[in-house]
C-alpha cells in the first residue's frame, strides 16, 4: 500500500465537498453524513499509527539504540 498522510488529506476534503452539495436530498445526506462518520474513524486510526511512529522515532532520536529491542518495528528483525 502506498498511500500517504496528504492522500487522507485530499479524501478528507473530497468528503467535505461532498457534504456543501446544496442540491442533495435527504437521503443523500443521511448517506454522505454515514460515509464521513467512516472516514473520520478511519482517519482517526491513521493518525493514531503515524503519531506512534513519530514518537518511536523521537525516542531513538534522542536515546539511540538503546531503545531499539523495546521499539520492535524499527529496531532488528528477530530471526
Amino acid at each position: 500500500m502506498k498511500n500517504k498522510l496528504s492522500d487522507l488529506n485530499n479524501h478528507l476534503f473530497a468528503q467535505l465537498e461532498r457534504l456543501e452539495q446544496e442540491d442533495l436530498d435527504a437521503d443523500a445526506i443521511d448517506r454522505e453524513v454515514k460515509r464521513a462518520e467512516a472516514i473520520v474513524e478511519v482517519s482517526d486510526q491513521v493518525l493514531r499509527i503515524a503519531d506512534t511512529g513519530l514518537k518511536a522515532a523521537k525516542l531513538f532520536a534522542e536515546h539511540g539504540d538503546v531503545v531499539l529491542p523495546h521499539l520492535p518495528q524499527i529496531g532488528k528483525a528477530d530471526s
